[in-house]
């Protein structure tokens, strides 16, 4: 069910802050207030910094009266999922394997964050190493659609998205291997953005799956995507996939319209590959005619069906992932949940000559992927083709069919850049989505395209009715 609630959006809490006409402390807590009354019904949080926020929004008033301003995110709240490292406070990764981890260094992104003058406020709820799903066993509650207490909140990075959708946090980190941060933004409504492969760093991040694992921003608005991406990519000597950034500010260049821009829609993926809710298709039907009244080129691209990508990406990922936890799956198999298990246990019965085959098949996908991009600025297509379905029954196979209705695996497989963003709502309140993409490296193309449609619908303008 939708509000007005009017939160204020990063950007504008940052220009408040900047014209001192709200101060880090009060912003941290407003936060703080709004994490007390309502998480307990949300299950976003697994770890609220309370204490260190406010000393850390003490200082950042302190140097903003000074004249010393870190740039734009100075004194605005973020939290992470808890995957990302964070010195001297737990992280967890939503496993009791590592209950009782504290590690000693923050993950790079973290670090870069604070410099930047954020303020981190705690860690958020996510699927058990970032892989399983909802687990009643696991001692975490099930994180809730702040849209629909009863329905699912997506995932991997459920608590993200939860936590930006209820305006609990302005700013929040996700990952991104299989779509676990486009999946979570468009079941809660949000802005979620799956960069261009390494050019986030991993550094400090507990890995599922090397050569696909990303790491990006998740928010209210496309605006606040792009100055948190400001802060946390570029090149990092600790991450081997880390790659350098293009100049110039990403927050900058969402500025402009998108008339003439060349647009191609990827039709098949919802309307054939995939058995999309009429509810979906009419919103991203919608939306194209949106982007055409901006004045966009639009054309329709074909691609490899869906099921290629996914069944390359699921290869790929549970081989890796099984590598990864191998260890631990032989010494200590009762400590993940069940679903997590199964998952990562999959991953031994895959051969030597079929991880071999999935490498050369995702090398043909990503240069049949470069040859549609010819000639265009931009993909766009659905993202979630469903509303949230319910938590109930999650796991029984009926809904296992209806989990699979979401369109990630593409972006994943070529490490292009992907943006999910709110396209809508049903008839009951439920958010709809669309999501962009486009070449490698070529974020920033990807981030205006997905600002200006924002700018030019009125979706921004609801949040849940908590």
């Amino acid at each position: 069910m939708a509000g007005m609630t009017r939160i204020p959006t990063a950007a504008a809490l940052a220009r408040a802050i900047a014209r001192s006409r709200t101060g880090a402390r009060a912003a941290v807590e407003e936060s703080l207030a709004r994490i007390a009354a309502h998480d307990n019904a949300l299950h976003s949080f697994v770890h609220v910094a309370g204490r260190q926020a406010r000393r850390a929004a003490s200082r950042a008033d302190a140097e903003l009266a000074r004249g010393l301003r870190r740039g734009p995110l100075h004194g605005v709240p973020f939290a992470l999922k808890d995957v990302f490292e964070t010195a001297g406070m737990h992280t967890t990764a939503q496993s009791r394997l590592l209950l009782d981890h504290v590690p000693r260094r923050s993950a790079t992104v973290a670090r870069r964050l604070e410099d930047a003058g954020a303020i981190l406020i705690g860690k958020l709820a996510m699927h058990e190493f970032a892989m399983g799903g909802p687990a009643d066993e696991l001692p975490f509650p099930t994180p809730r659609n702040p849209w629909d207490l009863t329905r699912f909140a997506g995932g991997t990075s459920s608590g993200s998205a939860i936590a930006i959708a209820a305006g609990l946090v302005p700013l929040a980190m996700g990952s991104d291997t299989g779509g676990s941060i486009r999946g979570p933004a468009g079941f809660c409504g949000v802005a979620g953005f799956k960069p261009t492969y390494g050019l986030v760093p991993r550094t400090g991040v507990i890995p599922l799956a090397f050569s696909l694992d990303t790491c990006g921003p998740m928010a209210w608005t496309v605006e606040d995507c792009a100055l948190m991406l400001d802060a946390i990519s570029g090149r990092d000597a600790e991450d081997p996939a880390s790659v350098e950034r293009p100049r110039g500010s990403f927050a900058r260049r969402l500025r402009g319209d998108i008339a003439g821009m060349r647009i191609g829609v990827v039709r098949h993926f919802w309307e054939r590959d995939i058995d999309a809710d009429p509810v979906a298709r009419d919103a991203i039907e919608a939306a194209l005619t949106v982007l055409r009244r901006l004045g966009a080129k639009l054309t329709n691209v074909t691609l490899p069906p869906h099921a290629d990508w996914d069944a390359c990406c699921r290869v790929l990922i549970y081989a890796e992932a099984n590598a990864i936890h191998e260890h631990d799956l032989a010494t200590r198999p009762q400590d993940f949940a069940e679903i997590t298990r199964s998952r990562f246990m999959a991953g031994a019965v895959i051969s030597g000559s079929d991880l071999i085959h999935a490498l050369r098949w995702r090398r043909q996908l990503c240069h049949g992927y470069a040859r549609s991009m010819d000639g265009l600025d931009a993909l766009v297509t659905g993202s979630t083709l469903l509303p949230a379905p319910p938590l109930a029954g999650l796991g029984d196979p009926p809904y296992l069919a209806t989990r699979g209705k979401t369109i990630m695996a593409p972006f994943n497989v070529t490490g292009a850049p992907a943006l999910s963003v709110c396209a809508g709502f049903t008839p009951a309140g439920l958010p709809l989505s669309i999501q962009f993409a486009g070449r490698p490296l070529e974020d920033a193309t990807v981030l205006r395209l997905g600002h200006a449609y924002e700018r030019a619908t009125p979706w921004r303008a609801s949040r849940p009715a908590l």
